[in-house]
């Protein structure tokens, strides 16, 4: 969620979708980074992946990971 200052309601800037492994989706997220030009990384934990939202996307794209829990290079093992 975003909260601009004084605001009454957030905005959703990833997943919202409820909890999978969709790219609208998340399960059990943890780090976020936010860059300059907003926009959203987040480590998925229970996917095993990093998400990227860019700013004003409707879904995420998987940058690393997302191919279950491993120690192979194209693998992460509870992103945090």
């Amino acid at each position: 969620m975003k909260w601009m200052e004084g605001a009454k309601q957030g905005i959703v800037v990833a997943g919202g979708q409820g909890e999978g492994n969709d790219l609208t989706q998340l399960s059990s997220p943890r780090g976020v980074v936010v860059d300059q030009l907003g926009t959203v990384y987040v480590a998925d934990w229970r996917n095993d992946r990093i998400m990227r939202w860019p700013k004003g996307a409707t879904q995420g794209s998987v940058i690393v990971g997302g191919n279950g829990s491993g120690e192979q290079s194209n693998q992460l093992h509870w992103p945090v």
